[in-house]
């Protein structure tokens, strides 16, 4: 009977299991493998794909985007609207927490946009010394401040024609936003040091993991050039929001590391046990897609082997581990402890996430966390008076 269940809850009604003991009371069951993704034919999946497109009136998929590992409804969702962007000569803006894949999503809307034969430049604001900032990204004329020996053309006019990738551009400080509200209003930069501008035909598509509504009320990047580059919007959803996109991504980041490894001396061939797995599925990458590959990265460079154990999993994310988790579970009984204060500060912090991620939408925030409606959500707010508030609407 136990099979029956998981057939029905992993094939057909994607439903979540639990089990129950004397010893262990309820827990939920974690089943390491998709029976709907393993069972499904590969052209029937193939061939849903492309009717979905036809339907959508989408073009068909460059390589970029095929190369985007989903399933979920979210990703489906983000992907369509990133292909219809494409199409559309506007500046996009891609929102996410670190390592969801928004320079991949900005390459592939590149390659599928009108301007993929021009250069695709990609520029990571934080990355830059302030006092460089404005030399980078628009140029300088020789003799513009001290060391300028030669003149230099900034980003914007080596992405002449093409795409202008500006990675964290929450980092830029106010000072540089101003230059470059005149660049995307005048389409001209002008380098320091000169007298004339120079006219530029650039598509930017930017990116951060900042808030920027919030950055705006706070001053710290001014509304105008927000309003200019958050045209077309697109929110990456985090890992541990992409259900059933777990698996796949193991498998195929695990094929990739054997793969570029096959050629390396003493290398064996790395699989993964059920337990490993396991761990994997149980964890909140905090880091999203790029904390998972580094991870199977790891656990196949420091395995002897072939396969890859719990335990090595284990060990791998205790590494880049927080160590929130053991703060919260392995606290000291006694004095000093209160459990309704550790309650209510793990409360604080995935109310303050939720709210973050849905953009102050209770609505939204209140279906992050498992809560009835946003008026619960309200309740749980002034309860733990958190530091964010926010709409009633969906």
């Amino acid at each position: 009977m136990a099979a029956v269940w998981v057939l029905l809850a992993k094939a057909k009604y994607g439903a979540s299991l639990i089990e129950s003991s004397r010893e262990h009371g309820v827990r939920p069951v974690v089943v390491p493998f998709d029976l709907a993704a393993e069972f499904l034919p590969v052209a029937s999946k193939q061939a849903d794909e492309a009717l979905a497109h036809l339907v959508q009136g989408l073009p068909p998929a460059v390589a970029e985007f095929t190369s985007i590992i989903y399933r979920c409804s979210a990703m489906k969702r983000v992907v369509a609207m990133a292909q219809r962007l494409a199409q559309r000569d506007l500046p996009v803006l891609i929102q996410g927490e670190s390592g969801t894949g928004k320079e991949l999503f900005a390459r592939a809307i590149h390659a599928s946009s009108k301007r993929k034969d021009a250069p695709f430049i990609a520029v990571n604001c934080g990355a830059i010394p302030l006092e460089l900032i404005d030399s980078e990204l628009f140029g300088h004329e020789k003799g513009a401040f001290t060391g300028a020996h030669a003149a230099r053309v900034g980003h914007f006019e080596a992405a002449d024609g093409g795409t202008l990738f500006l990675d964290e551009i929450g980092e830029l400080p106010l000072s540089s936003q101003v230059r470059l509200l005149r660049v995307l209003q005048e389409y001209e930069v002008t380098r320091l040091g000169a007298s004339k501008s120079r006219k530029v035909d650039v598509r930017i598509v930017a990116a951060t993991n900042r808030v920027l509504p919030e950055e705006v009320r706070a001053g710290r990047f001014r509304e105008d050039v927000f309003h200019r580059i958050a045209v077309g919007i697109l929110a990456l959803p985090p890992l541990r929001a992409r259900e059933g996109d777990l698996n796949l991504l193991i498998d195929a980041f695990l094929a990739q590391v054997n793969r570029e490894a096959t050629s390396q001396p003493g290398f064996k061939h790395k699989k993964l046990s059920v337990g490993g797995r396991n761990v994997l599925l149980r964890h909140t990458w905090p880091g999203n897609v790029r904390e998972l590959h580094n991870a199977l990265l790891r656990a196949s460079i420091w395995v002897p082997g072939e396969e890859i154990a719990a335990e090595d999993v284990a060990e791998v994310l205790s590494l880049t581990s927080s160590g929130a988790e053991d703060s919260i579970l392995g606290a000291g009984l006694g004095e000093g402890f209160s459990l309704p204060d550790l309650i209510a500060d793990v409360a604080r912090h995935y109310l303050d996430r939720a709210m973050e991620q849905s953009h102050g939408n209770k609505t939204e925030a209140a279906k992050l966390l498992g809560l009835g409606s946003y008026q619960t959500l309200t309740n749980w707010l002034v309860k733990y008076q958190t530091k964010i508030s926010g709409t009633d609407g969906a």
